[in-house]
């Protein structure tokens, strides 16, 4: 019971540690010095970064502990899933009741032994009765200041893409909009979250296991693109930096 107690505790904080660490001015996951599972989610790129993960959180998405991992995994994966064919209500509705099941069966159980033994342990239960499981003010607080900064961020960078800030930026965005229309037509909006649950558990580990290989052809990539951003740019000179130049003349 102790064990399962621990279990739970290490795996809110591991969700919710992270957040402790103040932003600075400006905000944002960008300025932390160790990021919260909520960073890992809204920027992906620091999957692969571990350094720049608060330790909990990288030893859950890394597979360092797998008693934590584990089930974290699954259990999210299997509430997905089930969402997927089942209402939200439903799989609400069937996951509640197999818990009460089963703690009820438990604790009758409990009672009988109890009373077969006449012993008098009390209730089984009670340690995660008295555990406190109302939610600290300062976390709370700080995450809804991630929040709103991801979203102010998001907000000032879609202002710029849809009025045409760099005419290269806006095209890459509309390339990017044409190839989510696709993306839409072969997989709805679970299947995606279902996706993006797995590779967050899975690719970070692949990528520390081959980071020599994977990190030489993601270079070549990037120099091929960079070649071709600058070639665009230089064709089409209607960007930020044109832009910049007339105002300085």
């Amino acid at each position: 019971m102790t064990d399962i107690k621990n279990v739970a505790n290490s795996v809110v904080e591991d969700v919710l540690n992270g957040v402790s660490d103040k932003m600075s001015k400006g905000g944002g996951c960008e300025k932390w010095s160790q990021r919260s599972l909520l960073c890992v989610l809204f920027t992906p790129n620091t999957w692969f970064n571990p350094e720049r993960l608060n330790p909990k959180v990288e030893s859950l998405i890394y597979w360092r502990d797998p008693k934590k991992s584990g089930p974290v995994f699954g259990g999210v994966l299997v509430v997905l899933l089930a969402l997927t064919y089942f209402s939200l209500i439903s799989v609400v509705a069937y996951l509640s009741l197999i818990g009460l099941t089963g703690t009820i069966t438990f604790r009758i159980y409990r009672n009988v032994v109890q009373a077969v033994q006449k012993t008098g342990d009390g209730h089984p239960f009670k340690d995660f009765l008295e555990l406190d499981v109302s939610l600290p003010q300062d976390k709370v607080k700080e995450v809804s200041e991630v929040a709103v900064a991801h979203i102010n961020a998001a907000v000032v960078e879609l202002r710029r893409l849809f009025l045409v800030e760099d005419l290269v930026d806006s095209i890459k965005f509309g390339v990017l909009l044409w190839t989510l229309t696709y993306l839409g037509s072969w997989f709805n909006g679970m299947t995606l979250i279902i996706i993006a649950w797995v590779a967050l558990f899975t690719l970070p580990k692949v990528y520390e296991a081959n980071k020599t290989q994977i990190d030489a052809n993601l270079e070549i990539v990037r120099t091929k693109l960079a070649e071709i951003t600058s070639k665009v740019k230089a064709a089409i000179p209607i960007g930020k930096k044109a832009v910049e130049e007339k105002k300085e003349q």
